[in-house]
């Protein structure tokens, strides 16, 4: 939001020229896009002090990734609990080992998306893998995505011709009566591949509209970060591969201890205290991200 603060503060040093009024036609256009810069930057702080939304993706690693999702979703939720932050699980995919396929849950508190939202990326773990008879290192990946939790479904005009809608019998609370009907949803954005899967709520209805405000939400992510991307010259895609090369932090339990962030070099060999929770270093170290 640096740009926008930028624009907002020459716009405003233009307004303090005794000879702004002079062109009404140009001092109105620059009252226009000074309430529009506005608007979206309270828009933007309203996000950041915000509830999130966050999912796990297991990617390259089987049993182990999926493992390693389950570790994230730990470090996650106790990292929520120390901050007095609620969890409410929408969708999940165990396998039968006690790991997560995906996880998407949202952290309910004051400032949890600002907080939170430079944790997306690409996470590895190295370790011993507990699923192998012969005790080999394994290198696992999982995805962490996190969005901003939207109240109102208005920020996005999408055209239902762009949205592959499928129903399921949801695995989600209400017992035998809810799994006896299609009331799970799946969304997908057939532009961008974005996916949304929600299953948390007890009626088709109810658990499709939550389901649109996670979609809206990835595509408002994913417009911040393409934004940010053309800011700073770069190129962004639409998609991330689950796999080695893209990981933004890495997680060593073996042959040494280390946990590192590649974005900003920081690091700690307490890896038991970052899988328990204790992040702040790295959350305080990307905040300037």
């Amino acid at each position: 939001m640096n740009e926008k603060l930028k624009e907002i503060a020459a716009i405003e040093a233009q307004m303090a020229d005794s000879t702004f009024w002079d062109n009404k036609d140009k001092a109105q256009a620059a009252l226009k896009d000074l309430n529009r810069l506005k608007a979206e930057l309270a828009e933007y702080e309203k996000y950041e002090r915000g509830n999130a939304v966050m999912t796990i993706f297991s990617g390259a690693g089987g049993d182990d990734a999926e493992d390693f999702s389950r570790m994230l979703l730990d470090m996650y939720t106790k990292y929520a609990a120390a901050k007095g932050w609620g969890i409410s699980f929408i969708h999940e995919h165990k396998n039968e080992r006690g790991g997560y396929r995906n996880v998407t849950m949202e952290i309910a508190g004051k400032g949890a998306y600002g907080t939170l939202k430079n944790e997306s990326g690409v996470h590895r773990l190295v370790r011993i893998s507990p699923f192998n008879a012969k005790s080999q290192r394994h290198t696992s990946f999982s995805l962490v995505e996190v969005v901003p939790k939207f109240e109102k479904a208005e920020h996005f005009k999408i055209n239902p011709d762009d949205l592959k809608i499928d129903f399921a019998r949801s695995s989600g609370p209400g017992g035998q009566n809810v799994n006896k009907r299609e009331t799970a949803v799946r969304i997908v954005h057939l532009p961008t591949k974005l996916a949304v899967h929600v299953d948390s709520e007890r009626s088709q209805a109810d658990n499709r509209a939550r389901a649109m405000d996670i979609l809206q939400a990835k595509l408002y992510k994913l417009q911040e970060d393409e934004r940010k991307a053309k800011e700073r010259g770069m190129h962004i895609s639409k998609t991330t591969d689950i796999e080695w090369g893209n990981q933004i932090r890495s997680y060593v339990v073996h042959p040494y201890k280390m946990v590192k962030d590649h974005r900003t070099d920081a690091e700690t060999s307490n890896v038991d205290a970052v899988l328990a929770g204790e992040i702040d270093l790295f959350i305080e170290a990307e905040r300037g991200l």
